[in-house]
């Protein structure tokens, strides 16, 4: 893809998270333990599950997908900003650039179209128990996990090409740590009206159609939940539904506030700490929200310990 009527600019600069020389060590030091913390936690629970035939089931078969894709959304972003915190140089090539864009938005679709997944997951688990490995049977569910990552992938190669299609002549600073599409489209002296229209229109065909679909799947569950006469059977059923509505809460309110709005209000000191929030602390965090709020997840934890310590001593 050919980058239009980009002048004499070899390269994007990063603005970042702080002009402060004083603060970049820390800011290094914080973003490389989460980074570690985020791949650790996310490869812990892939391995627990794949090793673990107990829960080898779908629920647990998109947590793993999750994890993989907070790998990917961690290792897409995290890395590069180290290399600008500890090199001072901010820079990025433009094809680095929309290198970066483009599997961020890959990965970001192909996570919201995932939760939507989860949530028909526990939907027909609650709500329809005894057809549930008749429709979430493996076949249906490798079937979901691949149209994520397509129709993510297809989503990017739209943006890319219409964001490469635009002229980037009069400022090539970013305001921003990494290179999404809102800063870009304000960067661009092009006209981005139809780029904007199609950042919101696939914001709605994506986020929202996913956020519907899990808003009819726990309407459904709550309705079903609710009509469980014993507060034992309510509390079991509402513990299957928690750790995937935290993570739901985490995402989609981060999402809303950055995309599903003109790019004009787009604002550098106010996003900041709303980006960091979804691209390197939700996943960080969600292995611990399913881990520690999942019983079977503890157990498959601590026997996959037990195992480790065990070859460890002889």
């Amino acid at each position: 893809m050919e980058i239009k009527n980009q002048t004499s600019m070899m390269n994007f600069i990063l603005l970042g998270l702080s002009d402060y020389p004083a603060q970049q060590t820390a800011l290094f030091v914080l973003f490389f333990t989460m980074y570690l913390i985020a791949i650790l936690s996310n490869s812990t629970i892939m391995v627990t599950i794949a090793a673990d035939p107990q829960l080898h089931t779908p629920m647990y078969f998109f947590i793993l997908n999750l994890s993989l894709v907070d790998i990917c959304m961690t290792t897409v972003i995290v890395p590069q900003l180290l290399v600008n915190i500890i090199s001072q140089s901010r820079t990025i090539s433009f094809p680095g650039c929309f290198t970066q864009l483009f599997f961020f938005v890959v990965i970001g679709n192909a996570n919201f179209l995932l939760l939507g997944a989860m949530a028909y997951d526990r939907y027909i688990a609650i709500c329809k128990p005894l057809h549930y490995f008749m429709v979430m049977n493996r076949t249906f569910c490798v079937q979901v996990v691949a149209s994520s990552w397509v129709i993510g992938l297809l989503h990017s190669l739209l943006h890319s090409m219409m964001t490469t299609r635009l002229s980037f002549c009069a400022s090539n600073l970013i305001q921003s740590f990494f290179c999404d599409l809102p800063p870009l489209l304000k960067l661009s002296c092009s006209d981005t009206t139809i780029n904007e229209i199609l950042l919101f229109t696939e914001a709605l065909s994506i986020v929202l159609i996913s956020f519907a679909s899990i808003v009819i799947s726990y309407t459904y569950i709550i309705s079903t939940v609710l009509s469980i006469h014993t507060r034992e059977g309510r509390n079991k059923a509402f513990s299957t539904c928690s750790s995937h509505l935290i993570v739901i809460i985490l995402y989609y309110g981060t999402i809303f506030f950055i995309y599903l709005r003109p790019s004009s209000r787009y604002s550098l000191e106010k996003d900041k700490a709303v980006t960091v929030m979804y691209t390197i602390v939700t996943p960080m965090l969600n292995p611990f929200i399913y881990s520690l709020r999942n019983q079977k997840m503890k157990d498959a934890l601590k026997k996959i310990i037990g195992r480790a310590l065990f070859f460890r001593q002889l």
